[in-house]
């Protein structure tokens, strides 16, 4: 009886289980063993790949403390796709949230019978939103919202959909959202700190600071996690900062350091340095301020952020005016090697800034090469360095000149005496530096050679097991053959390189020596007789008979290179005083330094230099001394007026001597004019007043257009030549202007490509005939083209047209254009000169291609091509 039980208990339990398997019957079995295993199995499994994409989102985001921190830790890629997975981990969570809803769902009579899909859901939507597929996510929720009305998870639903919608760029509605759930419902703690730092950030990416601190204010008082309570506060500190309220912004950064270890170290560390950027210089205890970094940096335990700490030190002595301090503080931070690119940025900034105030130029141009390569680009922190960067080249060029113009002026005006001196003084310094880079180079040598001898004498030991070595002896006492395998050996001997040395030091210490018992006595008859030794006994004689004379350690080396003759020393002069104009101009206007400015022309005026350069050096001077010193600006006002009384400056400055016309003609109006006059082709008239245009306008920036528009006319009536020096001038002499780096750029890419041109005899199908006649002849211009005309209108089959083309100041070319062939040319030419209805006879014609012709009116070369060829 007990077997027939047995038989039939087996199928029922089977049949039971089928019936719990099932998604399709709502019995507690059933539910219960589909809940267990999504939440033991599938949602268990999912979670791990949950946790573990957060925690390497956590080790891959940084934050940026010279901003202001996002509320919620997450780096937002702008190029991501709302269709592809990136991350492989959050990629697993949804799979198997996916999974466990398409296996496990109960949907029965519209409702979910299984009490783990809702968290399917939410897992689901939060593996989309930390992958940045923010669309996927927001259905996710918003499923949790219409189907799952009473899960316990609504709330925290809603919450995740706002974020989402955040991220959507949808801050209003999140808003009118968020208040919604925190006025309809009771919420948890956290989640009610969580709607409320979701309001904040909100509120700053709606720009409006005071009720995101006021929603922070409650999210950081709810929240029940430490790390979240150190960042609101950090984050308040911020917001208060940025709204220039110190004592609040100080009052929430002590918060977070007093959190101590309850806080991220980031976030203590970086409140002391924000309460450093908020140190009151004028009123502030400094003696506190360098104990309390004395004992950060003396803690252990803020080694990693000593970039940091170092920085503000230096910025704290920076800002003291203790510049040598500071800059040591800056490169024990730049040691650190930090990973904050801005820090490293800021410190190599610094450090060009107070080299530049000390007029190190060079130095400063190279630490602001640096700032630019840790500077991220499109900002308008590097836009400024990038341009002061590029005006440093300028600076650099014009300080050489003079410092070197100086020198020279300095040694040419002294007695020949006190130059011998001078140079004898500068030779002896010489002679001291460079002794002592030959003894540091001896040494460096001598280091590496014991460094390589001893590295060598660790591998001895080597050789004390057989075969160790190719071709060593193994136990049987027989050489082995080298297998081809061999690791390289470190035995002395068989290091060619350390060989060559001890040969070298032997040598150099013994001589020549050869095999042969007592080899250590020098008088062995066996060593004076090697050749190798009579050949180093000669050189040394040599060497004591005839001592080696460095010219650059003689005075004539020197003396020689001064000028000789008095227009050398003038030009050098001359070249001297236009540098210091320059840099007076470009401190000035460009970096606004005013009082080197002023130094520079002051200077200037005390060279007596060029009558040219002294109006607008102290017109310069009058506009510094107004922003700097009133009672300057006065005297130099006055001297303007009386020693220059009609210049345009003395008119400017005192204001009451232009007359209606006069004050009508601004320098850009008149530089229009003449340019308008440039483009009807008024080259003439140009060339007779430009220079009285620049020589009036002396000083201002407008002289460099002026200076470029007179090249150009100069290339227009007198060919390239004239135009390459011309153009060379504004490059020179405008190097800073738009005008100067214009000018460099035809002369580096045009004018080479112009100089090569040369006339060809190729046969082309574009030709033309030309009548050259002068400008103001217009009676011949007349009777030329009218006759032109008659033969266009009896035989003009090609379609032939006419021109008047200028060719220099006094002369241009009646030109036909439009001939195919240089026959066809030749035989129009033919009938306008011989056939009496036409009656050219008196005006010979040139045929050119058009090739040459354009080379003949760059070049203004018309000789050249009409002269005979030499076969």
């Amino acid at each position: 009886m007990k077997n027939n039980r047995l038989k039939y208990i087996f199928p029922v339990l089977f049949i039971s289980l089928l019936i719990a398997c099932s998604t399709k019957k709502d019995t507690f079995l059933a539910r219960n063993s589909h809940a267990l295993s999504t939440k033991y199995n599938i949602l268990y499994n999912g979670q791990l790949g949950f946790d573990k994409g957060m925690k390497a989102i956590e080790a891959t985001y940084t934050d940026n403390f010279w901003k202001l921190l996002p509320v919620e830790r997450m780096q937002i890629d702008e190029s991501s796709s709302d269709t592809k997975t990136k991350n492989p981990d959050f990629q697993l969570a949804e799979t198997k949230a996916t999974k466990a809803i398409q296996k496990h769902s109960m949907n029965i009579g519209g409702r979910e019978k299984n009490s783990q899909i809702d968290e399917a859901y939410l897992m689901l939507g939060q593996a989309r939103y930390y992958d940045q597929r923010f669309l996927p996510a927001l259905d996710a929720f918003n499923y949790i919202l219409y189907k799952y009305p009473t899960s316990s998870n609504i709330n925290t639903a809603r919450i995740w959909r706002e974020k989402t919608n955040m991220r959507l760029g949808n801050d209003e509605l999140v808003i009118k959202n968020i208040y919604k759930i925190l006025k309809g419902v009771k919420v948890k703690k956290q989640v009610y700190a969580d709607a409320h730092a979701l309001l904040a950030e909100a509120f700053i990416n709606l720009e409006e600071k005071d009720s995101a601190i006021t929603k922070l204010k409650v999210a950081e008082q709810f929240t029940k996690k430490n790390p979240e309570r150190a960042r609101y506060r950090f984050i308040l500190g911020q917001l208060y900062q940025e709204t220039s309220k110190r004592d609040s912004a100080l009052y929430f950064y002590q918060s977070v350091i007093d959190m101590n270890r309850r806080s991220e170290r980031k976030y203590v560390i970086h409140a002391y340095a924000k309460k450093a950027q908020l140190f009151d210089y004028q009123n502030g205890d400094s003696e506190l301020f360098v104990k309390t970094y004395n004992k950060l940096v003396a803690d252990r335990e803020n080694r990693p952020f000593l970039d940091v700490i170092y920085y503000e030190m230096g910025v704290f002595y920076d800002k003291k005016q203790d510049q040598e301090t500071a800059l040591k503080f800056y490169n024990s931070s730049l040691k650190r090697k930090s990973k904050d690119p801005y820090l490293m940025a800021s410190a190599y900034r610094n450090i060009g800034n107070m080299y530049f105030k000390k007029a190190s130029y060079t130095l400063a141009a190279k630490y602001y090469d640096s700032t630019l390569v840790k500077m991220e680009p499109k900002t308008r922190e590097y836009v400024y360095i990038q341009k002061t960067r590029k005006n440093l080249d300028d600076v650099i060029k014009y300080e050489g000149i003079a410092k070197r113009n100086d020198s020279i002026i300095t040694v040419v005006g002294l007695p020949d005496s006190a130059r011998i001196k001078y140079f004898g003084d500068y030779i002896a310094k010489l002679k001291t530096a460079d002794e002592a880079k030959r003894i540091l180079e001896e040494k460096k040598k001598e280091k590496m050679a014991i460094i390589e001898r001893n590295s060598n004498a660790s591998g001895l030991e080597t050789l004390n097991v057989p075969g160790a070595l190719p071709g060593s002896p193994d136990k049987t006492g027989v050489p082995a053959p080298p297998t081809g395998k061999e690791t390289a050996s470190v035995f002395y001997f068989y290091n060619p390189s350390t060989v060559a040395y001890g040969k070298l030091q032997f040598k150099k210490l013994w001589g020549n020596r050869i095999v042969s018992g007592n080899w250590r006595l020098s008088n062995n008859k066996s060593n004076t007789s090697s050749d190798d030794d009579k050949s180093t006994d000669v050189v040394a004689n040599d060497t004591i008979k005839k001592e080696v004379i460095v010219e650059k350690y003689t005075t004539d080396f020197y003396v020689k290179q001064l000028p000789k003759n008095k227009q050398a020393v003038d030009s050098i002069v001359e070249e001297r005083n236009f540098s210091y104009y320059q840099l007076g101009l470009i401190y000035k206007e460009k970096f606004k330094e005013y009082d080197l400015a002023s130094n520079k022309l002051e200077q200037l005026l005390r060279n007596n230099p060029e009558e040219k350069l002294i109006l607008p050096s102290m017109y310069n001077l009058y506009k510094i001394y107004e922003i700097t010193n009133p009672a300057k600006a006065a005297a130099m006002k006055n001297e303007i007026s009386t020693r220059y009384p009609t210049s345009r400056y003395a008119q400017i400055i005192n204001n009451n001597g232009l007359d209606e016309e006069s004050a009508s003609k601004t320098p850009d109006k008149e530089y229009q004019k003449w340019y308008k006059l440039f483009q009807e082709g008024q080259y003439a008239e140009m060339l007779s007043n430009i220079d009285n245009l620049i020589n009036q306008y002396s000083g201002e920036e407008i002289v460099s257009k002026f200076e470029l528009l007179k090249a150009n006319t100069l290339g227009k009536t007198k060919g390239l030549v004239a135009y390459k020096k011309a153009i060379e001038n504004v490059a020179e002499n405008y190097p800073n202007t738009e005008e100067g780096k214009k000018a460099q750029d035809i002369l580096t890419n045009q004018i080479p490509f112009l100089e090569k041109r040369v006339f060809t005899s190729t046969d082309t199908k574009n030709w033309k005939i030309l009548y050259k006649i002068g400008i103001k002849d217009e009676k011949a211009r007349k009777i030329i083209e009218d006759n032109i005309k008659k033969f266009l209108a009896d035989e003009n089959f090609q379609k032939l047209t006419i021109s008047f083309d200028k060719y220099d100041i006094d002369s241009g070319f009646v030109t036909i254009h439009g001939i195919k062939s240089e026959i066809y040319a030749n035989d129009v030419a033919k009938i306008l000169k011989e056939n009496k209805k036409y009656n050219l006879v008196e005006y010979p014609a040139i045929i050119i291609s058009s090739e040459n012709y354009s080379i003949v009116q760059i070049n203004k070369n018309l000789e050249a091509y009409l002269a005979p060829k030499t076969p």
